[in-house]
């Protein structure tokens, strides 16, 4: 895709840029430069070859879920505005 393909002054009006139409000659070329690469990546065979998020396995590091005794409830209920038997107190939000 050229810089032809697309109006640089529209795509500066969506990123809420005012640019020189010096820049606009510079950046529409460069921008053309970048859908030009896009484009090479369209021409690779990719059949068989299964979508990835990422290069790498990835997996969060977590500790198992478990149910376990707090001991010192004063401490968590002492920045509480207000409690009542154990518990924090909150403002209706659902009607």
């Amino acid at each position: 895709m050229s810089s032809d393909d697309f109006n640089i002054k529209y795509v500066a009006h969506l990123a809420r840029i005012q640019l020189s139409e010096e820049e606009m000659e510079r950046l529409g070329s460069q921008l053309g430069d970048i859908l030009g690469y896009v484009e090479k990546l369209n021409e690779l065979d990719v059949e068989g070859i299964e979508p990835i998020a990422h290069a790498f396995p990835v997996s969060n590091v977590t500790r198992p879920d478990e149910v376990r005794p707090f001991e010192d409830v004063a401490a968590l209920l002492r920045n509480a505005p207000v409690m009542d038997n154990d518990l924090f107190i909150v403002p209706k939000v659902v009607e």
